[in-house]
């Protein structure tokens, strides 16, 4: 063999040697050397609680009486004893309108009252004589009974008379213009406005803010949900009379006073598919007004055994299809899709795919893969609000 050619084979010896090495090394610390650590995450084990189930809806706030007042009576107003925007109570005179008219109307029939009552008396006195004398047979059949006539003529003149006077009492009665109800006066017109019983106009509003209605209305497909859900037993109804209802106001303030649901209505909207709701609310500062924009809190019924998860648990592919990371009893993750059906405070209500006593991941969800062994921690509330708080910032 040559002697230039050992140098040649001496380096081929050497390359083979070391690639075997490499290849020892990397079976060594490759995947097949042995099983990964487990994953640390932080986990929350389901448990069934009492859930109360309410929603939020828009409404509008609307007076609890409203009276528009108008006149009864035809005249000049000569006086308005009210201040507009003041409080008003029942039967307080607002206006007075001008009374000679009605009061020489109501002279006219007193006078003819009396004259009634006087020609009733001329009547029946000669009826009584009349009387008398038929029983002696010294006066007509005919003379007895025209004469009888007469004196029910009289009576009827009387009748006549006194709802002549009652009319006339009720017309001056109405030139005092009295408030029907209790409630704060809106815009009104001005004294010397002449005015008639059949304008269109009002003189002015009254409206009761004490207590005050505000209606919401709710989607059929809600309500029709919430029966079904009843029937079955899923949820409990707390009762329509019984379910407290409270307000937020358009600058995201909270309202002091809780209301009472009092009745819905049995007619859909057609333009919108949704039932109105009305609600009653104590409002003895007349801070709502009525026609306020505001959103109803309604405590709908009670889940006796709802199913929360924590919202930072919760996965959403690109669908809007939700999920969660479960630990199984072997320690290795599972996906499980679920069904949420409201948010109540930080969590979701889940109807379908997690159970009583499921574990699920809140934490180290960005590094686990279904499948993958875990090492699993289960989380308090408040280092749950911890980490989130963390998360958040």
């Amino acid at each position: 063999m040559p002697s230039s050619s050992l140098p040649v084979k001496l380096t081929i010896l050497l390359v083979g040697s070391l690639a075997i090495a490499a290849c020892n090394s990397g079976q060594q610390t490759g995947p097949g050397a042995g099983p990964s650590a487990p994953q640390e995450v932080g986990v929350v084990t389901i448990q069934p609680q009492r859930v109360t189930l309410s929603t939020d809806l828009p409404g509008r706030t609307a007076s609890y009486r409203v009276a528009v007042v108008r006149p009864q009576v035809n005249g000049v107003l000569l006086k308005r004893m009210f201040d507009e925007g003041t409080d008003v109570k029942a039967a307080q005179q607002l206006y007075q309108i001008d009374p000679a008219v009605y009061q020489a109307a109501l002279d006219s029939a007193q006078a003819a009252l009396e004259k009634a009552e006087a020609a009733e008396g001329i009547a029946k006195a000669q009826a009584d004589r009349y009387l008398l004398l038929k029983n002696s047979n010294a006066i007509s059949k005919q003379d007895f009974d025209t004469t009888m006539a007469t004196e029910k003529q009289a009576l009827a003149d009387i009748a006549s008379a006194k709802a002549a006077v009652e009319t006339a009492q009720i017309n001056l009665t109405y030139t005092r213009v009295l408030a029907p109800i209790s409630g704060r006066t809106g815009r009104s017109i001005t004294e010397g406005a002449l005015v008639t019983n059949d304008q269109t106009q009002p003189l002015v509003t009254i409206q009761q803010l004490d207590p005050i209605y505000v209606d919401i209305p709710e989607s059929t497909a809600v309500i029709t949900r919430l029966r079904r859900e009843v029937s079955k037993g899923q949820i409990k109804s707390i009762g329509q009379d019984a379910a407290p209802i409270t307000l937020t106001l358009e600058d995201g303030s909270p309202y002091d006073e809780p209301g009472t649901l009092q009745f819905s209505e049995v007619t859909v909207d057609q333009s919108t598919g949704s039932v109105i709701q009305r609600a009653v609310f104590p409002n003895p500062k007349a801070f709502l007004l009525p026609g306020m924009f505001v959103t109803a809190h309604i405590e709908e019924g009670v889940s006796e055994n709802g199913l929360l998860v924590p919202q930072q648990g919760v996965m959403r592919d690109p669908k809007g299809q939700a999920s969660v990371f479960v630990v199984t009893a072997d320690n290795k993750v599972a996906l499980h899709t679920i069904r949420t059906d409201r948010a109540i405070g930080d969590k979701w209500l889940v109807t379908d795919g997690v159970a009583a006593g499921d574990r699920v991941i809140v934490t180290g969800l960005q590094k686990v893969m279904p499948g993958a062994p875990v090492h699993a921690t289960e989380m308090t509330p408040d280092a749950l609000e911890a980490t989130s708080a963390k998360e958040n910032q």
